[in-house]
């Protein structure tokens, strides 16, 4: 169901990488905890199964992300909204509406499910979390753990296959906690969901999950592994020898022996080209005069990309 094949991911304007290398397969009916310090990349790695890392945070996405066979670094998050529930670790930021039964109701009416169907789910979601007595309360008047039930309630409406929770006891007190948890369990033998969830209190989840994955914070180093350089380069004729990065940053040429730099965020490369894109899905063209995308060492090397939404793709 969750396929990770080599992922990292960089921050724009941070040289060390958040994410590094990390590889794993999650099939349907598990339920992965994610563990790791703050700062260790735990909400970075969630974020990226679908999508909002990085087509909402930027920054710099290698290898391979996929849910359902689908690829979420080549299709926009809604594309994720059926497939994919997630729970941030700031519910109130999160509610769309006023009150809790219209945000239980919510996410199934942007998918467009009848109407008896939404009523019946809601009706099922109330008290399988223990929140009937609160379904006409305004949101911002309920408690901490009372509002993170409510987010989780409004993502098990819509019966995704896949769950994404950051912290979901955080706010909760022990029994609450478990109860919540039993829960996720339930979907995930009942129904064969997927879970992946972050959590610090890992004695409280350790029971119900099926797998552990460890973030460990990538330490500073000056020779830290960096994102490729990318950028529109437009030089003339000498406009396809030069190797360009965002915001202004300059590239390091492969012989550390830059020719010239006619312009901002601009050094020449000799050892390197880039590509000009045709249309999406063909192979990049080594012929080019202007591009924006990532320098590649050589049109060989090039030839095994190929051009997705204007950009350079294995």
């Amino acid at each position: 169901m969750i396929e990770l094949n080599d992922v990292s991911f960089w921050y724009h304007g941070q040289a060390d990488p958040v994410l590094t290398g990390v590889g794993a397969t999650i099939g349907e009916g598990e339920l992965v905890l994610v563990a790791g310090r703050t700062g260790a990349g735990k909400s970075t790695l969630l974020g990226t199964v679908n999508g909002l890392v990085p087509h909402f945070t930027g920054g710099h996405l290698e290898g391979l992300v996929a849910v359902g066979g689908a690829d979420t670094a080549s299709h926009p998050p809604r594309e994720f909204a059926h497939l994919v529930g997630v729970v941030g670790q700031d519910p109130l930021a999160g509610f769309v509406t006023d009150t809790v039964e219209e945000e239980l109701a919510y996410g199934m009416e942007q998918l467009g499910l009848p109407p008896s169907v939404m009523r019946r789910r809601v009706e099922e979601t109330l008290d399988l979390l223990g929140i009937a007595d609160l379904r006409r309360r305004a949101l911002r008047t309920l408690s901490g753990g009372q509002q993170q039930r409510v987010a989780i309630g409004s993502v098990l409406t819509m019966h995704p296959p896949v769950l994404v929770l950051d912290e979901p006891t955080s706010a909760l007190d022990p029994t609450a906690a478990e109860d919540v948890l039993a829960t996720l369990a339930r979907l995930v033998h009942d129904l064969g969901t997927t879970v992946l969830l972050a959590e610090h209190r890992m004695e409280r989840v350790v029971s119900f999950a099926t797998g552990c994955c460890t973030c460990r914070a990538t330490e500073p180093s000056s020779t830290a592994r960096r994102p490729p350089c990318s950028g529109t380069c437009r030089s003339g004729r000498r406009s396809s020898r030069w190797a360009c990065s965002p915001g202004g940053s300059r590239c390091p040429c492969p012989s550390g022996k830059p020719a010239g730099a006619p312009g901002r965020g601009a050094r020449r490369c000799p050892a390197f080209r880039t590509f000009l894109p045709a249309r999406p899905g063909r192979r990049c063209s080594p012929a080019a005069t202007s591009w924006s995308g990532t320098a590649r060492p050589s049109p060989s090397a090039a030839s095994t990309w190929t051009c997705t939404k204007g950009r350079c793709s294995r």
